[in-house]
């Protein structure tokens, strides 16, 4: 009977021990009713989930024979359109997505838009933190001062972003379609001395038929409907945005504001380029028939 009791004891003892033993972050912490905590407060009704647990479609095969006409396009989606507005989202702001996207090292980040020089992490993190020296003055000692400073890019700072995409026509499907191949945010390079920008240029290029996946987790805020289960995937794929075209493939690889570079009404006349180009793609599919 001793022997037992002691045995009883002993495996107590080691019940009580592991208990105490586990991380107090990894303990759940429960309600009298033995609810988690995390499931009785919420900021909502409900859990969401429909979107977390969202499947993603894979591309529709399409055999090189079949594409009988293809045009590249160079767009911008500019963050401060009404209709952009849930890409600065303040609680998800898309630049943060892309972010973590990029910094979490599970797809491969490039320098390029062509998709040939991938970048390493700590390149990314060199982009993301920039460390640069700042000249102050000293009023006690009337001295100038060289103070190196690290500049963490905000998603405020973003106000752009770059897409390239392809749109051909199916033979097969007899139809138009188009496909996103990147997409990289814009980072304005301001003059530190006249506060006057110098230039815009692309952080980095995601390709986007892998961050299809990791898209497709995240909630795009409705301003008409807050439960309105919306993926950043579905929105790329419906195209629920606006834009303006920069840039489509020509002989001489120019930008529409290179062809207009000088002009008196240089803003009016690439404004309306883009539009002509809007026109030319809606129109093509429709010029193929007959009635």
């Amino acid at each position: 009977m001793a022997f037992k009791q002691l045995i009883l004891t002993s495996f107590c003892l080691l019940l009580v021990g592991s208990i105490f033993a586990q991380d107090p972050d990894d303990r759940e912490i429960m309600t009298e009713s033995g609810t988690v905590v995390e499931d009785t407060y919420i900021d909502d009704i409900v859990q969401r989930e429909l979107v977390e647990q969202g499947m993603v479609l894979e591309y529709e095969p399409i055999r090189e024979a079949d594409i009988a006409w293809e045009k590249r396009i160079w767009r911008v989606i500019d963050t401060r359109e009404k209709m952009n507005l849930p890409f600065r989202y303040p609680n998800k702001p898309f630049f943060n997505i892309l972010k973590e996207i990029a910094e979490s090292g599970e797809l491969t980040i490039f320098r390029d838009e062509y998709f040939k020089e991938p970048m390493t992490l700590e390149e990314v993190n060199a982009q993301m933190n920039k460390i640069d020296t700042v000249v102050t003055f000293d009023y006690d000692t009337y001295e100038e001062k060289i103070q190196v400073v690290q500049n963490i890019i905000n998603w405020e700072d973003i106000n752009q972003f770059r897409v390239k995409e392809m749109w051909f026509f199916d033979e097969e499907t007899s139809r138009m379609d188009v496909r996103i191949l990147g997409i990289a945010p814009i980072k304005d390079e301001i003059d530190p001395e006249t506060g006057e920008l110098k230039y815009s240029g692309p952080l980095f290029w995601l390709y986007y038929p892998e961050m299809r996946e990791p898209l497709a987790k995240h909630r795009v805020f409705n301003e008409k409907n807050d439960i309105a289960p919306m993926s950043w995937y579905d929105l790329f794929e419906q195209r629920f945005f606006s834009s303006y075209i920069t840039k489509k493939s020509n002989s001489l690889d120019l930008r529409i504001k290179d062809m207009y570079e000088g002009y008196d009404r240089a803003g009016i006349d690439r404004l309306l380029e883009s539009d002509k180009i809007k026109l030319e793609l809606f129109n093509f599919e429709h010029d193929l028939w007959t009635y």
